[in-house]
């Protein structure tokens, strides 16, 4: 099987949508000239005349001629540069995109493709590392997309571009050199807007993610199932609609739901699935609901190549985020096998007899010296986010 880096799954996605319907063109800053500012429309220009266009710098123009020639017949995908930039052209968003096809009873649609990078990278600092999906999961008549590997980055920007609806499809910039195995053509699974996937079964506890923050999930699980904790990992794909399906049986499976994500936690995508889980589960909740993500801070300068201890930033960071998942998934297994609440059933009680509380108990405290310590580390770079 072959493989390739996100960035060439989106661009061959473009091209075979381009050769497809001669209704799609790509429009955004420096895209035909540069190949867009992470290489993801490198080429496209030259196979495509006339069908990739560079703008002047106007996010306003960008969205608002696209939301235009979408009503109109057209297929538009454009570039926002940034996902930092929305702001820009938010009207455009709220007011036009979303809105059109309702406010004209239906007599148009908005068949429109916003690819917006986004999320931390080296050296991006405030204004150009920021996870904004959740301000537009709160906006009805938008879908909200953002894939976390090369295959599902090529099948979700083809489901995405085909789609009679506006789609946001939020891209990791950090992701776009991250390879991975693509089937050859005749092998591909179209992807359904609105399914997530389980890509590691469990039964221990349920962990939700998106976008970059499946690494950390995936990695939590690693960690998870050397001591025998089988975590099941779900990666939502698409932020709205989300799949209630696939996680809600997952949790009446597991008892247990842990959400992380890069974006800040105030009013975060996980807040929204913490909420739903609590207001239509309560009952198959065995502990408390987990959030993980950033602090509601900005982000600086800091080179996420600088080496601290031997290591680098980055890979610091990673290594929190991972422990961290561990670590709360030790400490509930402990409280819980600790304190048999009378509502238990026989089946809970057999269960945790057979947990050594004072070993899980040893073995969190040992993990939470070990954040303290990368804590330590990460605040003498002066790196505010706490991933």
């Amino acid at each position: 099987m072959r493989k390739l880096t996100f960035a060439q799954a989106t661009l061959e996605a473009m091209a075979e949508e381009m050769k497809k319907d001669d209704k799609v063109y790509v429009i955004g800053e420096d895209i035909a000239r540069q190949g867009g500012v992470f290489g993801q429309f490198k080429g496209l220009s030259q196979e495509f005349p006339g069908r990739v266009i560079d703008s002047p710098i106007s996010e306003t123009f960008i969205i608002g001629g696209g939301v235009g020639a979408a009503m109109v017949g057209a297929r538009p995908v454009v570039d926002m540069h940034f996902a930092d930039f929305v702001g820009v052209c938010m009207d455009e968003i709220l007011n036009q995109m979303a809105k059109a096809r309702y406010m004209f009873g239906g007599q148009t649609k908005v068949p429109l493709v916003m690819r917006a990078p986004d999320g931390m990278t080296f050296g991006g600092a405030a204004q150009h590392s920021q996870s904004l999906e959740a301000f537009f999961i709160h906006i009805p008549g938008v879908v909200v997309v953002t894939p976390s590997n090369p295959y599902d980055a090529k099948m979700v920007l083809k489901a995405a571009i085909e789609s009679d609806d506006p789609v946001l499809y939020f891209e990791n910039k950090i992701l776009y050199k991250e390879k991975g195995e693509m089937p050859e053509l005749a092998d591909e699974e179209p992807y359904t807007i609105g399914k997530a996937k389980v890509v590691r079964p469990g039964k221990d506890v349920t962990i939700v993610s998106y976008s970059i923050g499946m690494k950390a999930a995936k990695g939590a699980a690693e960690l998870l199932a050397k001591d025998g904790i089988e975590a099941e990992v779900i990666d939502l794909i698409t932020l709205s609609p989300w799949d209630r399906e696939t996680v809600f049986e997952s949790v009446k499976k597991t008892h247990r739901l842990c959400i992380c994500h890069e974006a800040v936690k105030q009013g975060g995508v996980g807040a929204e699935i913490a909420a739903v889980a609590a207001e239509e589960l309560l009952t198959e909740l065995d502990s408390c609901i987990m959030r993980l993500s950033s602090l509601m801070t900005r982000i600086n300068l800091c080179n996420s190549q600088t080496m601290i201890g031997g290591q680098t930033l980055t890979a610091l960071i990673a290594k929190k985020d991972c422990l961290r998942l561990q670590l709360e998934a030790y400490r509930a297994l402990a409280a819980e096998a600790s304190d048999l609440a009378p509502r238990a059933s026989r089946t809970e009680i057999k269960l945790y007899s057979t947990v050594d509380v004072k070993a899980l108990q040893k073995q969190a405290d040992a993990m939470a010296a070990e954040l303290r310590q990368l804590d330590n580390q990460l605040q003498a770079t002066n790196w505010t986010v706490d991933l």
